[in-house]
């Protein structure tokens, strides 16, 4: 998780735009970065950096010495990166994952290189030689990105909501819908759907191609040169990914145990069977209890943190937040993988069963 802000058409001095930058500090804990852009006083980039890939060259925003007209400032992991690089014979300054979206857009513009990308990602993309930019997120909305603009040509981009509200808006900012491009230019606003979920496979093909997706998807996050943990319910969904995981890490030759992670309150049974799975493949095991107290005490922050006050979104993070909070300060696992997501994807929860037909909620997703 990295923090990702940029203000365009500001008027604010220098130390008022980087106070505001410092909003979102939690969000990128290794480094931190404010820059303004040559020539343009009124614009600017801030960035709090959680070093997955590239520790020593992966700041931003991102300037490669053959595009010094590009400005780019993203949040997520592109997967594919070393396969386009080598398609189409990249020379990369660094080793960020990230730096492809500089190339593919110098090879084939925006929309091309928005259909390319295989990953998670929000980016903030600025062309100073044709004055636009240009707002992406990824298809599932997995990383967060928020916009606000005024008539007067202001515009303010960035990871949380909270920030934007201390900008001058009369309403809260709304989010940047995931899979849509925004391409913002001095004659208007360019927004275009980049990709949908879509139906039509047959049943059978679906079921056959599962497998191999699944293994696929745990495959391409090994990425990182940081530690891999993972959340372990005992459940299917984060039992089958631990276990994949930990195969393909020891396939890998990766030279560290896998450390499991696993939270409920005293005699929970997610406890008890987490500490089966975790005996059975093999990893490193952490269990870490809580009471209703502590729970209770966690809300404020867990609401900070989520920006919003939903009741099941709520009660469903706070056990995730003192997870995280347990992973970060007593072990040196920064990757943390987990079975979130797949009761949503293929409608595991009861209340799915009274959805409307599928192409209703599908749309929905969006």
């Amino acid at each position: 998780m990295c923090g990702i802000w940029a203000l365009f058409g500001s008027d604010d001095c220098l130390s008022v735009q980087c106070l505001s930058a410092m909003k979102i500090a939690h969000r990128g804990p290794d480094a931190f970065r404010f820059e303004n852009v040559n020539g343009y006083t009124n614009c600017c980039f801030g960035f709090h950096r959680l070093a997955v890939v590239d520790q020593l060259f992966g700041m931003q925003p991102i300037r490669v010495k053959k595009y010094p007209y590009l400005w780019l400032c993203y949040n997520g992991e592109i997967y594919n990166h070393k396969a386009m690089q080598h398609h189409f014979e990249f020379e990369y300054q660094t080793k960020v994952d990230g730096e492809i979206i500089l190339h593919l857009y110098d090879k084939g513009g925006i929309e091309q290189t928005i259909c390319m990308l295989d990953g998670v990602f929000a980016f903030i993309l600025l062309d100073t030689a044709n004055k636009k930019v240009f707002l992406g997120r990824d298809t599932y909305g997995v990383r967060p990105l928020f916009k606000a603009m005024t008539e007067d040509g202001f515009l303010a981009v960035c990871s949380e909501a909270k920030e934007l509200s201390l900008q001058r808006l009369q309403t809260p900012p709304p989010t940047l819908p995931g899979g849509h491009l925004f391409k913002i230019k001095t004659n208007g606003i360019f927004v275009r759907v980049l990709c949908l979920l879509f139906v039509g496979f047959e049943i059978e093909t679906v079921k056959s191609n599962l497998r191999i997706l699944f293994e696929n998807a745990i495959k391409k996050r090994l990425m990182t040169d940081r530690r891999i943990g993972c959340l372990l319910s005992g459940g299917l969904d984060s039992s089958l990914v631990a276990a994949s995981l930990l195969r393909q890490l020891k396939e890998a030759q990766v030279q560290y145990a896998l450390q499991t992670f696993a939270i409920g309150m005293e005699d929970s049974p997610d406890l008890l069977a987490a500490r089966k799975v975790a005996n059975h493949i093999g990893s490193e095991h952490h269990e870490v209890l809580f009471n209703s107290e502590e729970g209770i005490q966690a809300l404020d922050e867990v609401i900070f943190s989520l920006e919003t006050y939903d009741i099941t979104t709520v009660r469903a993070s706070v056990g995730m937040y003192l997870i995280s909070k347990y992973i970060r300060k007593n072990t040196d696992s920064v990757v943390i993988f987990s079975g979130e997501g797949s009761d949503e994807l293929t409608q595991g929860y009861i209340y799915f069963h009274k959805v409307r037909p599928l192409y209703g909620w599908i749309s929905e997703l969006h």
